[in-house]
């Protein structure tokens, strides 16, 4: 089982003849404790095309030291990193390579170099001798992997390189402060900040084997989405051509749409290691990327060709639905535990808090494993490498290249009739199963809506911001209002196993009819919230 550690550090270059300073006084370190001398050999892997430095990961296989094993670094913010660890093994650990998936596809990641560092540690300690930080001086010395280990053909160039530098990295109760304060006093004694974000990134580009390769989706290194990421024009068909092409804010409309694109296409790929880790709502924020992305290619058709995302979209929706199962029961239970514990004591008949445990204990685990099958099996590892295709690609109209406010203002406007006549319909229904469909179906339109204004944003501004934030206003409380049709239908089976377990299903009786009251109050509250969100001044911005 792999062991992860929050790694937070700073880098610094130094020169040969380099000497630590005297860090004790500094902040509130009051002694500098020798730790000892290390020898490290690891060995570090990626693929031909350097798909992980591209986006500052590391997998690397390490002897010596404190923590010999696999370890695999993923960026969670500058100077911030989550190691995750696994046991000495002779090939990558499959839990490992699992976590690079959504980068590397199916291509094998391969030894590209080994690095050899000689490791003098300090520990900075405050005055009670609790440990603050741990201060690396690093002789690190790298060689490209041999061609016969590697599988992949380095360019010709130097085959070693030498270096110097320093590590500093907080440990117990350590903090920022005393990473700025210990950055100056080595600045100030001639260190510099690192040429390189890692270890890796400076051996690749000193052993002539860097690669001029963007990250999928316009991210920088460590996954940080780059400014601008939206590609100007793209190479699809028509990019261009339109008149005026490329003038008025927001650039194009297929600038704006592309933009918006990348940054979903982006999060689908950086949650994925997030929701194999099980780390906390990374399962939801997976679904919306999801749905914003086919959202936007149901929007923008006249943007990005139908023909090409109509399949990706229809695959986006799929996963989505694979997600659902795990986030509607997390949404679910979560909403009958706070609806429990408003009960008073007195109606509390039974046990229904072990029951609902039970259930809800019952289906993550069947939710959790369908998840996992899910992202390591074939349709998905298809449905990502389509992904990567279409930004690589993009599969522009000729309307890509006209000015960007007109086009995605009649897009917003187009979804936005089709939601006030959802919402209409949904108004006329007769009370029961028809309208809480109808009300269904609005908030699906509502949540097209929303997305499509917050994708033309660049184009349009802050107009955009707020309706968007109105349409949310009504897609909340629709959103409210299916919750608590699910949550009805959950209770009902609460209830019925209950009796069959011969306990009494009076409090959760109690708890649907409370859902069906408040499923009334948001049927009387929406007319109230359409009126607001859809008066036609909110919507002049999208008037062209």
């Amino acid at each position: 089982m792999a062991d992860t550690v929050r790694e937070i550090e700073r880098k610094y270059d130094i020169d040969d003849d380099a000497q630590l300073p005297d860090l004790a006084g500094i902040d509130r370190v009051a002694t500098v404790v020798e730790a000892g001398v290390e020898d490290l050999d690891a060995l570090y892997y990626d693929t031909a095309g350097h798909h992980l430095a591209a986006e500052g990961i590391t997998l690397r296989r390490r002897t010596g030291g404190r923590d010999a094993g696999w370890h695999l670094k993923l960026p969670v913010a500058p100077g911030v990193r989550d190691e995750v660890r696994a046991p000495l093994s002779d090939t990558p650990p499959g839990e490992l390579t699992a976590l690079v998936r959504s980068r590397v596809l199916d291509r094998e990641p391969a030894p590209v170099v080994r690095l050899r560092t000689t490791r003098t540690v300090r520990v900075l300690k405050d005055a009670a001798g609790v440990p603050l930080a741990e201060v690396a001086v690093d002789a690190v010395r790298a060689q490209r992997a041999g061609e016969s280990a590697s599988k992949v053909e380095v360019p010709a160039g130097p085959v070693e390189a030498r270096w110097r530098e320093i590590e500093v990295e907080l440990t117990g109760d350590g903090d920022a402060a005393l990473l700025d304060e210990v950055g100056r006093a080595l600045v100030a004694a001639g260190a510099r900040p690192a040429s390189a974000q890692s270890k890796l990134a400076r051996a690749l580009a000193e052993t002539g084997q860097e690669r001029d390769r963007p990250a999928p989706g316009g991210a920088g290194p460590g996954g940080r989405r780059a400014k601008g990421s939206g590609k100007r024009g793209g190479k699809g068909k028509g990019a261009g051509k339109g008149k005026g092409a490329g003038k008025g804010k927001g650039g194009t409309a297929g600038d704006v749409v592309l933009r918006y694109v990348r940054e979903q296409v982006r999060a689908i790929i950086e949650l994925d290691p997030a929701v194999r880790r099980d780390l906390p709502d990374s399962v939801h924020q997976m679904r919306v990327a999801t749905r914003r992305l086919r959202s936007a290619f149901r929007s923008y058709t006249k943007v990005l060709d139908r023909a090409a995302t109509q399949p990706i979209g229809l695959e986006l929706k799929w996963l989505a639905a694979e997600l659902g199962v795990d986030r509607d029961r997390e949404v679910l239970t979560a909403r009958l535990r706070k609806a429990l514990a408003g009960v008073p004591r007195t109606l509390l008949l039974g046990p229904v808090d072990a029951r609902l445990r039970i259930w809800s204990e019952r289906r993550r685990a069947g939710s959790r494993k369908e998840v996992l099958a899910v992202l390591d099996g074939p349709r998905y590892l298809s449905l990502l490498k389509s992904l990567h295709a279409l930004l690589e690609e993009p599969p522009l109209r000729p309307a890509a290249g006209s000015p960007a406010p007109r086009v995605v203002s009649q897009a917003v406007l187009k979804d936005y009739r089709r939601l006030a006549r959802r919402v209409e319909a949904a108004l006329a229904a007769p009370a029961g199963r028809e309208r809480d469909e109808a009300l269904h179906g609005a908030r699906k339109a509502a949540k097209r809506t929303r997305y499509a204004a917050e994708a033309s944003r660049p184009a349009l501004g802050r107009p955009a911001k707020k309706f968007a934030r109105r349409i949310k206003r009504v897609q909340q409380l629709l959103g409210d209002h299916q919750d608590s049709v699910v949550a009805r239908e959950a209770l009902r089976e609460l209830a019925t196993q209950a009796h069959r377990a011969g306990e009494g299903g009076f409090t959760f009786g109690l708890l649907h009819g409370r859902e069906e009251a408040r499923a009334a109050d948001r049927e009387r509250e929406l007319p109230g919230r359409w009126e607001k969100a859809s008066r036609r001044k909110h919507r002049a911005a999208f008037r062209r």
